[in-house]
């Protein structure tokens, strides 16, 4: 069973409008690289020019921030749900 990513209203153009796609993939890291295999464009808006994820670029597995898991090397169950989740601020 592949693992539902959630795609954020911003990053949806790239997905051809899909709110969700299904991948395959064991780790955060594989997932995100794998939606950029399928969807080319996702890699320049979530990593900076050293290949970590961006500041306001936030990921969850489940419920959980991976920021306080294993970061992109948090492991993913098939049948999970990831989302991902770009900061909002202003004022």
């Amino acid at each position: 069973m592949p693992v539902t990513v959630r795609i954020p209203t911003q990053l949806r153009n790239l997905t051809g409008g899909a709110s969700e796609v299904s991948l395959a993939g064991a780790t955060v890291a594989e997932l995100l690289r794998a939606l950029e295999v399928a969807h080319p464009g996702f890699a320049e808006r979530l990593f900076d020019e050293t290949g970590e994820l961006r500041r306001f670029v936030n990921v969850f597995v489940a419920e959980d921030d991976i920021r306080f898991l294993a970061g992109v090397e948090t492991t993913v169950a098939d049948g999970q749900t990831i989302s991902i989740v770009p900061a909002v601020a202003g004022g």
